[in-house]
C-alpha cells in the first residue's frame, strides 16, 4: 500500500494534490476521472476527501433510477448551502427557489440556474474552500448534469475544486479536464490480489487471474469472493464471463443470491429508492415484512444517516436479482410511504413502475408531473414522465394527445433521435386534424434541428396547410416559421411557395406585428417591394414593442423586418430593445442570436469597439450553453476592417462548414464579407466572383446588402451589364423607402455606373444623405468613391477634398483596406500623405475578454455586475481586472476609465 487505501495511483494523487494545493491558494480546478466500473475512481474520490483538509466538502451521486427526475443530483448536491439562497440576486434566487421546488414561478433557463450555482458555490467559497465531489456523474440526471458542466467551464478563480467521476462522460462534460483512469500496474495487481486470496496462489495462475481483470482493483478483491478456493487455485471462474463490468455484477449477484429473502428485500427498496432516505427505506421494507433492524447485508450495503451500496454494481445486481412481481412491490410499497406533497413526482414514478398493465389514474398523474417538470425548466424529465404515460393509457385519444406531448418534450429536451421516434408511433394512430398539423410542425422542428433542410420546409409548408382550417393563427406562426426556414437554407423556391400560401390565407382580424411581419414578408416575394413597403414599414414600427415572448421565440425571423424598411435608426432601437428584454428575461439560448444581431448594427455605424464586444459576449454565452454560433459577426467585422489573411481563413472555413450543412444564409453571410474585404483591398474582380457565386433569394437582409457590392465590383472590372442588373434589383429594394440609409446607398451605387453631371449629382445626393446619418462607413465609402471619380475627371483638387475626408473617416473608424485605398488615391492626385493607422486606445493587447471587462468597469458596472452581464463569478472578474491592471500597469478602476478614455 502506497497510500491510505490505495495501491499504485501515483500519478493520479499528484494530479489530485496538485488540485488541492492550487485551490488553497486561491484558483479553481475541475477534473474529470474516466474509467470502467471497479477501476478506482471512486477510492480517488475519497483521496481527494481525505487530502482536502481544511475544505469545505459538498458531494453527490449520479444514480441510475433517479435519471428521470429533474434537478435531483442538483439539489442533493446544494441541500448543504440552501441558507445561502437568500445572498443571490433576486432572479437568480427565485430560479433555484423554482427547480428545488421551494416556490412556484414560470420556468426558468437551465442556464440561469446555472449562474445561480455558480453564484452560490462562489460565495461559499468566499468563507472556506471548497471541495465539490460527484460520483457516477454518468448516472445524473440531464438537467443537473447540463449546470454542473455549465459551472465547471465557468470556474476560475473561486476556491472551487470540482471533481467527477464517470464510466462515459456525457456530453454535457465534453472538454472538461480529464484523466482516463486504467488498471493497476502489474505488480500492484498481483500484490492486491495476494492479499484477498484465500489460499496461496501458483504464480502463473496468478498472472491469468490479473491478466483477464486488466488490473481492475474492484474485481480483483470482488471475484475471489465468489469462487472456491480450488477455483482460485485452478484459475477456474474468471475465464468464462462476458464485460468485465458484468462479470463482476454477476459476482454480486451470486453473493446477493445466496441471502435470505428479508435481505434480498431490503437491498431490491435500497436499489429502487433513488435518495438515499433510511427512513423511506426502512418504511417501505416494513410494509414487506422486513424488520426495520436488520443484519448480514454482507458488507454489500448500510444504513445509517443515508443509505449507500458498497458500489453501484450492487445496486443494479439488487434489482436484476429480483423478479419483476418484487420489483412492482418494492416501487408500490415506496410510493405508499413517500409523501404526495413534498414529493409527488417521485411519488408517481414509483406508481408507475408498480403498474402491472394499463392505469389512467397513474398515467393522469405521471401527465401532471410532466407539467411541474416543464415548469420547472426539466424538459427531459417531462419527456420521460409522459413517455411513461403513454404506456399506461387506456383511452386511445388520450394516448395519441400524451405521445405528441412527449415527442415535443423530447424534442425541447433536445432527444431528437426520442422526437423522431415518438412522432413515426404516433402515425400508426388515426389523428384528427389538429393533431395532424401538430405532428407534421414537429416533424418540421426535426428535421429543422438536423438540418435535413428539404424535409424542414416541405413538412413545415405541409403542417401549415393542415392547421389552416382548424387553428388559423398557429397556421399562420407555422408559415412563418417555413420562411425562416427557407431564409436560413436559402431556398427561393420554398420562399415563394410560402408566400403565396400566405396570400391566400383570409387576413386576421386584429393584424399583430407577427402578423405585419409575415404579410410584409409574403408580398415583397410575391408582388415586390413596392407592394410590401407599407406592410413592412407598419411592421417595422411595430417590432419595437413586440411582447417579450415573442422576442424571444420570432427573433430569429423578425429582425429582417425592420432591415426591410432600410430604417437604420429603427434597427439600433430595436437591438437595444430586444437585448434588454432578452438579458431581463435571462434567456442565454436566444441572446447569442441578438448579440450578433446587435453587432451587425453597430458595425453599420463604424462602432467596431461595440461590435466586437457584442461578438465576443456571443461567443462568451454561446461556449458556456455548448451552443456555437456561425461565425457572422466576426465575418462582417474583419472584412470592415480590411484583416485579409484573417478573414480570408474564416470565409473559407465558413464556406465549407455552410455547404455542407446546406446552411445558404452562411455561405451567403461567407461570400458578402468577401465581397466587402476584396472591394477595400481594390480587388474588384475577386469581389465581384464573390457576389455572384450567392444564391439571391427575395429577403430583406444579406441578398440585398451584396448588391451594393457587386455593382461596385463589377463596374470597376468592365463588367457593366453584371453592374446594372445588380443596381436594377437594388432600386427594386430601396425606391419605395423615403430614408436616408436607403436613398444615400441607392444614389452612390447609381453613380458608379453613370456619366457625365447627372453622375456628380448622384455622389453628391450620396455624400448629403448619409451624412446625415450615423452609418458612418457607408458615409466613408460615399466621399471615397466620389474623391475617386472626380480624380479620374482631373479634378485634383476637389478630389483631393472628398478623398481626405474618407481617409479621416475611414482611419478613425479602423476600415483599414479602404483607408489604404483612400490613401493611394491621394497620392495619385500629387498629395503627400503619412500612412497612418486608427489610434488604439491603451489595452489594445488585452483579450477579447479582458477588453469587455474593462469596457464594463470602465462604464461604471460594479465586478457584480460585470459578472452577471458574462456570466462569471465576481471572483473570476476580480481576477481578470488584475490583469487588467498589470498589462495596462495601472493599480485602480478609476485609472482604467483614465486610459480607457484617453
Amino acid at each position: 500500500m502506497t497510500g491510505p487505501g490505495l495501491v499504485d495511483r501515483e500519478a493520479e494523487r499528484a494530479a489530485l494534490d496538485e488540485m488541492i494545493a492550487a485551490v488553497q491558494v486561491g484558483e479553481s480546478r475541475v477534473l474529470v476521472l474516466r474509467g470502467a466500473p471497479g477501476i478506482g475512481k471512486s477510492a480517488l474520490l475519497h483521496y481527494a476527501e481525505r487530502a482536502a483538509s481544511g475544505f469545505r466538502k459538498l458531494r453527490t451521486v449520479g444514480i441510475e433510477s433517479d435519471m428521470e427526475l429533474d434537478f435531483a443530483a442538483l439539489h442533493q448536491f446544494c441541500l448543504p448551502l440552501l441558507a445561502r439562497l437568500k445572498d443571490l440576486p433576486t432572479p437568480r434566487r427565485a430560479a433555484l427557489e423554482t427547480v428545488f421546488r421551494l416556490r412556484d414561478g414560470a420556468r426558468p433557463d437551465a442556464f440561469l440556474v446555472g449562474l445561480a450555482i455558480l453564484d452560490l458555490l462562489s460565495g461559499a467559497s468566499e468563507e472556506q474552500p471548497l471541495l465539490c465531489v460527484i460520483d457516477d456523474a454518468q448516472w445524473l440526471d440531464r438537467s443537473s448534469a447540463q449546470v454542473l458542466g455549465f459551472v465547471a467551464r465557468r470556474l476560475l478563480a473561486e476556491s472551487i475544486a470540482l471533481v467527477l467521476a464517470s464510466r462515459v462522460p456525457g456530453p454535457e462534460l465534453n472538454g472538461l479536464p480529464a484523466v482516463e483512469i486504467t488498471g493497476l500496474r502489474h505488480t500492484d495487481a498481483r500484490t492486491l490480489l495476494d492479499s484477498v486470496a484465500a489460499a496461496p496462489l501458483d504464480g502463473g495462475i496468478r498472472d491469468r487471474i490479473v491478466a483477464e481483470t486488466h488490473g481492475n482493483p474492484l474485481a480483483l478483491i470482488e471475484l475471489p469472493r465468489g469462487l472456491t478456493a480450488s477455483q482460485m487455485v485452478g484459475g477456474l471462474g474468471l475465464l468464462n464471463a462476458d464485460t468485465l463490468p458484468s462479470q463482476i455484477e454477476e459476482s454480486f449477484l451470486n453473493r446477493i443470491g445466496s441471502l435470505p429473502q428479508q435481505t434480498r428485500l431490503l437491498l431490491l427498496v435500497a436499489a429502487v429508492e433513488p435518495v438515499g432516505d433510511p427512513d423511506l427505506v426502512r418504511h417501505a421494507a416494513e410494509r414487506l415484512g422486513v424488520p426495520s433492524a436488520m443484519s448480514g447485508i454482507d458488507g454489500l450495503l448500510t444504513i445509517d444517516d443515508r443509505v449507500t451500496f458498497r458500489h453501484p454494481l450492487v445496486r443494479s445486481a439488487s434489482y436484476r436479482a429480483a423478479s419483476p412481481a418484487a420489483r412492482r412491490a418494492a416501487h408500490l410499497a415506496l410510493a405508499e410511504v413517500t409523501d404526495p406533497r413534498s414529493a409527488p413526482d417521485r411519488r408517481a414514478w414509483h406508481l408507475a413502475s408498480a403498474a402491472a398493465g394499463p392505469d389512467e389514474a397513474v398515467a393522469a398523474e405521471l401527465e401532471r408531473s410532466a407539467a411541474r417538470a416543464q415548469a420547472r425548466g426539466g424538459m427531459a424529465a417531462a419527456a420521460a414522465f409522459l413517455q411513461r404515460s403513454v404506456v399506461l393509457t387506456v383511452d386511445p385519444a388520450r394516448r395519441t394527445d400524451r405521445m405528441l406531448s412527449a415527442a415535443e418534450a423530447s424534442f425541447q429536451a433536445g432527444d431528437v433521435e426520442d422526437a423522431g421516434r415518438l412522432l413515426s408511433a404516433v402515425g400508426v394512430y388515426p389523428l384528427d386534424a389538429l393533431q395532424r398539423g401538430q405532428a407534421a410542425v414537429l416533424r418540421g422542428q426535426v428535421a429543422f434541428a438536423t438540418l435535413d433542410g428539404a424535409n424542414a420546409i416541405a413538412r413545415t409548408i405541409e403542417a401549415a396547410r393542415q392547421l389552416e382550417p382548424v387553428a388559423p393563427q398557429a397556421a399562420r406562426e407555422t408559415y412563418l416559421t417555413a420562411w425562416g426556414i427557407a431564409v436560413t437554407f436559402t431556398d427561393p423556391a420554398s420562399l415563394l411557395e410560402v408566400s403565396q400560401a400566405v396570400r391566400l390565407l383570409p387576413p386576421p382580424a386584429d393584424p399583430g406585428p407577427l402578423d405585419l411581419l409575415l404579410d410584409g414578408y409574403a408580398q415583397l416575394v410575391t408582388d415586390g417591394t413596392a407592394a410590401a413597403a407599407g406592410t413592412l414599414r407598419r411592421a417595422a414600427a411595430a417590432l419595437v414593442n413586440l411582447p417579450v415572448e415573442q422576442v424571444l421565440r420570432w427573433g430569429w425571423v423578425a429582425t429582417g423586418g425592420i432591415a426591410a424598411a432600410w430604417d437604420d435608426e429603427g434597427m439600433r432601437e430595436l437591438c437595444d430593445r430586444w437585448l434588454r428584454v432578452a438579458r431581463d428575461a435571462h434567456a442565454l439560448r436566444e441572446l447569442p442570436f441578438l448579440l450578433t444581431t446587435s453587432s451587425f448594427a453597430s458595425s453599420w455605424t463604424g462602432d467596431f469597439e461595440a461590435t466586437a464586444a457584442s461578438i465576443a459576449e456571443a461567443d462568451a454565452v454561446a461556449a458556456a450553453t455548448g451552443n456555437p454560433l456561425p461565425p457572422y459577426g466576426e465575418l462582417r467585422l474583419l472584412s470592415l476592417r480590411g484583416r485579409e489573411p484573417e478573414a480570408a481563413e474564416l470565409i473559407a472555413a465558413t464556406i465549407h462548414a455552410s455547404t455542407a450543412a446546406g446552411l445558404g444564409m452562411g455561405n451567403s453571410a461567407a461570400r458578402w464579407a468577401a465581397a466587402v474585404l476584396y472591394n477595400g483591398l481594390g480587388r474588384y474582380p475577386e469581389a465581384m466572383r464573390a457576389a455572384l457565386a450567392t444564391t439571391y433569394v427575395s429577403e430583406p437582409g444579406i441578398s440585398t446588402w451584396l448588391l451594393p457590392e457587386l455593382v461596385e465590383a463589377a463596374s470597376r472590372s468592365g463588367e457593366p451589364e453584371v453592374a446594372r442588373e445588380a443596381l436594377d434589383r437594388l432600386t427594386e429594394k430601396t425606391r419605395s423607402f423615403d430614408t436616408d440609409f436607403a436613398r444615400g446607398v441607392e444614389a452612390r451605387t447609381q453613380a458608379l455606373v453613370t456619366d457625365g453631371p447627372e453622375a456628380e449629382d448622384l455622389y453628391r445626393e450620396a455624400v448629403e444623405r448619409l451624412d446625415r446619418t450615423r452609418l458612418q462607413p457607408e458615409s466613408a465609402r460615399a466621399h471615397l468613391v466620389y474623391g475617386e471619380w472626380l480624380r479620374r475627371r482631373r479634378q485634383r483638387v476637389r478630389a483631393r477634398e472628398q478623398l481626405r475626408t474618407a481617409y479621416e473617416m475611414l482611419v478613425t473608424i479602423g476600415m483599414e483596406a479602404f483607408a489604404e485605398r483612400a490613401r493611394r488615391e491621394l497620392l495619385a492626385t500629387g498629395e503627400t500623405v503619412r500612412k497612418r493607422t486608427a489610434v488604439r486606445a491603451p489595452g489594445v493587447e488585452l483579450t477579447a475578454q479582458e477588453r469587455q471587462i474593462a469596457l464594463l468597469v470602465r462604464d461604471g458596472y460594479s465586478n457584480r455586475e460585470v459578472g452577471e452581464r458574462l456570466y462569471l463569478s465576481p471572483r473570476t472578474v476580480e481576477w481578470h481586472l488584475r490583469r487588467i491592471f498589470a498589462k495596462l500597469d495601472i493599480d485602480s478602476r478609476r485609472k482604467l476609465r483614465d486610459v480607457l478614455l484617453a
